[in-house]
């Protein structure tokens, strides 16, 4: 599991151990083993090749110790410098609570961070944010110790530490102390930082300084510290903006099919080996939901074995003469001299599980409970304080202050929380002076056992603080003032005025920011948004971070946006390595909300980069709203980088960026994207003017109002816009089967063969003007403007040979290359290498009439468009582009200065 602070985790691990219980000795059986870390170890006698979970090394012999809680395995040598801590004792070793995002895992070979078995075969989840890998069946047993990426008023830190996540290393790490290789495809073992990335032995990670430095993409990163989030009513799912999909396999995790927990067990040659399985329930909670787990045990069981059992399978470290069982609907419960084959006729009677037991703690008159300081302090994390029927958190806040020497300030000044580390959602409850400590926890104990070892209690400094959470609302009708925008929220989502202003507003996009203080304000208009529609249209709401931008310094955070869309699967596999990789503050899903979300939440930043993660479409999307909203920007040019994913890629194939995604490894193309180098690319604005020309050129009517697009690589009119056309189609008719650039490319060249007769004498139709200069056109089929010296997927339709009238294309000139094609077979030609277009003119003015209705394309976005004018002109200032740099990167050195060579996400891209 995850851990922050190594000497803190490892001083609180040792003063929890030494209130433990002693291991309880089985009957019938061998003796336990030593208790180390939390873990209850056996010995045990080895029949197949079995690898050690501290070293990583081969358990050589016969013999070997085995933990009966989290099946953590390891040689005898090895128990004296264990550091990996039981499952049952994670809660403890959290130092900072935060929620995973859990969503579906992939096919890949992995390691359950619980049970520590493999998660292939098997319903499988991992967390969106960090690397954490679980059953389903497992997932409410892991608590809240994901990666903490934003601050929000809980729990500040004043320095930042490596967040430890143990195994699923990448195969070439290896460890920063000793340098051996750490890593094991066989169990799950060593350590490694999710931030930086350096990668360490269990045994060697506390030889690691502590302080995080986060390694070799620390210029890009978004760091922690430098971001607020008020998210106190909103899951990390929310705050993260991952879709809803992603989360669903968690949302019934603790009520899966307890079938999928016992088939890792064997549930056949358990029964033939004279075991039996029991339901067994932890709590009254449980009971209501049917959240049992199944405990296996042999026939003849008396009840201290049985409740130690139970204790296991809940991963629970508590005293077992602590605890009793109860029959559940019955008044029944098991004394400590019970033989449970001999109750009721024994169990020969209820075989498949048919006992259902309620797992009770024997009331207590008296706790001694830990409660944790909220704010940074040398130390032990926490304070050990008694408790009888009497004491109220009043009394118990009192003691606390005073063995936190700080008995000299008010205590009104402090507060006692409850704090819920479930691996879904922590949940904070603030108790009242005047409740009653040991009722309070027999209260939870009753409702979850399971519940009661995932909650903390929390000294914290009463604060006045400023509650403000911002929304960004999207798909209203555009172009509106601001009166009519404050009209149209107030209307349709019924807001309070005097908790909700508009903070910032984009008329061209259609979409308002929204400033809320108030909590659940915030959390009722966010999930009324996304039920909202506004002229047939639904509305998106996101919740939005706050980036503290003074505290950036000289840092270029990367604003990275995926296109999950693009690329088949790949597009998704990406989005989830860079969440890991970087903040997934900074890591945008374009298809939830548009490029508009994370260019907000920039919009103050000094510096940075923008990754688009798409095809050419995607790019130009970006682009497009960026030239809307540049003027609210206070880096209003950040340079772009592209990741190609999709079919042509013509513009990434310029900036050397490939013809495509080959799944390279995610961490790489970040560092390719830190040493890439800026240029400048030109940007062109088409007007439609749609009329009805005479054929002598002059206008007689009005058809449509005029349009103004963009365009980056090439505009195109007669052939090449129809064969765009034919495929857009063909694809939005059936869009499951376009996932791939093979079969997209497969797509075109059917619907090329299919007007390979075609004839249409397009120089008849148009009429071409260049820079206020009229230009005769050859007989031609099609007619081609490029912005850049790539068309159709890396054709080099201008060619590269020397002409004395136009000069060499560059993609900053501020000209456009005129090209025309005589056909579908001059098109496959120029595909082929053999010859290249028809220069017809190069000019930064294009005047085009357009007498009959005629197919035209812009970067690949095809329509009809009907007669009249078309002009092209340069759109403002150039953009700034980054060109991937042709020095060789020094992947290998860059691994070993930082601990790794592999990022482990990269592994998941088989997904």
């Amino acid at each position: 599991m995850a851990d922050r602070s190594g000497r803190a985790r490892a001083a609180e691990a040792a003063d929890s151990r030494s209130s433990s219980p002693p291991a309880v000795r089985r009957r019938g059986g061998p003796g336990p083993g030593p208790r180390a870390e939390g873990h209850c170890f056996r010995r045990v006698t080895l029949t197949k090749p079995t690898f050690c979970h501290s070293c990583s090394d081969f358990v050589w012999g016969l013999v070997g110790f085995v933990c009966e809680v989290c099946n953590f395995m390891c040689h005898e040598k090895c128990l004296k410098t264990l550091r990996s801590v039981c499952s049952c004792e994670t809660p403890s070793a959290v130092q900072v609570p935060v929620a995973h995002c859990f969503g579906p895992a992939g096919q890949k070979k992995r390691f359950c961070c619980v049970c520590r078995k493999q998660t292939e075969g098997h319903t499988a989840l991992r967390c969106e944010v960090c690397e954490l890998h679980v059953h389903a069946d497992c997932a409410p047993f892991t608590c809240a110790d994901c990666r903490r990426c934003h601050l929000d008023g809980n729990l500040e830190q004043d320095t930042f530490h490596h967040h430890w996540r143990e195994g699923n290393l990448a195969s070439a790490a290896r460890c920063e102390a000793c340098r051996r290789s750490c890593a094991s495809s066989d169990v799950l073992a060593g350590r490694r930082c999710e931030w930086c990335g350096v990668t360490s032995h269990a045994a060697c990670y506390l030889s690691v300084p502590p302080e995080c430095t986060l390694g070799r993409l620390r210029c890009m990163l978004l760091h922690p510290a430098c971001v607020r989030l008020d998210s106190r009513n909103f899951s990390k799912m929310h705050s993260y903006r991952i879709t809803e999909s992603c989360s669903h396999d968690l949302d019934h995790c603790d009520d899966v099919d307890p079938s999928a927990a016992a088939s890792k067990d064997n549930p056949t040659t358990t029964m033939e080996s004279g075991k039996q399985f029991l339901k067994v329930f932890d709590g009254d909670d449980a009971v209501k939901r049917g959240f049992f787990r199944l405990v296996s045990v042999y026939r003849a069981t008396n009840n201290e074995e049985l409740v130690e059992a139970a204790l296991r399978a809940f991963y629970l470290p508590d005293d077992l003469q602590g605890f009793e069982l109860h029959e559940v609907g019955g008044l029944q419960r098991l004394r400590g001299d019970d033989d449970v084959l001999n109750r009721n006729g024994g169990l020969d009677n209820r075989r498949d599980g048919g006992d259902a037991w309620l797992l009770r703690a024997k009331p207590r008159d008296a706790e001694v409970m830990k409660v944790y300081a909220g704010w940074p302090r040398s130390g032990a994390a926490f304070v050990r304080v008694s408790a009888s029927k009497v004491d109220t958190a009043a009394s118990v806040l009192t003691e606390v202050i005073r063995q936190l020497d700080r008995q000299e300030e008010d205590v009104s000044n402090f507060s006692l929380q409850e704090v819920y580390m479930s691996s879904k959602q922590v949940q904070r409850q603030t108790l009242t002076p005047q409740e009653k400590i040991v009722d309070k926890l027999h209260e939870i104990r009753k409702l979850s056992l399971r519940q009661m070892n995932q909650t903390r209690f929390y000294v914290v400094e009463n604060r006045k603080w400023t509650v403000q959470v911002d929304l960004l609302i999207g798909g209203l009708p555009p172009l509106l003032t601001r009166e009519e925008y404050v009209q149209l929220i107030q209307e349709q989502l019924t807001t309070k005025s005097h908790l909700v202003s508009i903070s910032h507003m984009y008329p061209s996009q259609g979409a308002v920011a929204l400033q809320v203080t108030c909590f659940s304000e915030a959390e009722r208009i966010y999930m009324l948004a996304k039920d909202t529609s506004v002229n047939n249209k639904t509305l998106t709401s996101l919740v939005i971070p706050e980036i503290k931008h003074h505290s950036l310094r000289d840092l270029c955070p990367l604003l990275v946006f995926v296109n999950p869309k693009s690329g088949g699967l790949k597009g998704r596999d990406l989005l989830y390595s860079f969440r890991k990789l970087l903040n997934p503050h900074q890591v945008f899903d374009i298809s939830n909300g548009g490029p508009l979300a994370g260019l907000h939440t920039f919009r103050e930043v000094p510096r940075f980069r923008v990754l688009v993660c798409g095809g050419d479409g995607t790019v130009g999307w970006v682009l497009g709203v960026l030239e809307a909203v540049r003027h609210k920007l206070v880096c209003r040019e950040p340079p772009i980088g592209i990741v190609p994913l999709g079919t042509g890629n013509d513009l990434a194939r310029i900036l050397r960026w490939g013809p495509g995604y080959g799944g390279e490894d995610p961490y790489h193309i970040l560092v390719s994207v830190d040493e890439a180098d800026e240029v400048l690319m030109d940007r062109w604005t088409i007007l439609l003017d749609a009329q009805d020309v005479s054929e002598d050129g002059k206008d007689s009517g009005f058809l449509e109002p005029p349009k103004i697009v963009q365009m980056n690589n090439y505009f195109g009119l007669g052939i090449d816009a129809e064969l765009s056309l034919d495929f857009h189609l063909a694809r939005e008719d059936e869009p499951d089967k376009f996932t791939s650039r093979f079969h997209n490319k497969g797509v075109y060249v059917k619907v090329g063969l299919q007007k390979i007769s075609y004839t249409r004498s397009l120089h008849k139709e148009l009429q071409l003007q260049v820079d206020t200069h009229n230009v005769p056109l050859p007989n031609i089929e099609g007619l081609i403007f490029l912005n850049i010296p790539s068309w159709g997927s890396g054709a080099d339709l201008w060619g590269s040979e020397v002409d004395g009238r136009h000069g060499k294309p560059r993609i900053d000139d501020g000209l456009l290359e005129v090209v025309g094609v005589t056909g579908v077979v001059h098109m496959g030609q120029v595909q082929s290498g053999l010859r290249s277009g028809i220069r017809i003119a190069q000019g930064n003015y294009i005047r085009l009439t357009l007498s009959k209705p005629i197919p035209v394309q812009v970067d690949g976005e095809p329509w009809i468009q009907p007669p009249g004018h078309i002009i092209i002109s340069a759109a403002g200032p150039k953009v700034r582009m980054l060109r991937k740099s042709k020095q060789k990167q020094k992947k290998s050195s860059a691994g070993v200065k930082d601990g790794r060579s592999e990022s482990p996400s990269s592994r998941d891209g088989g997904h």
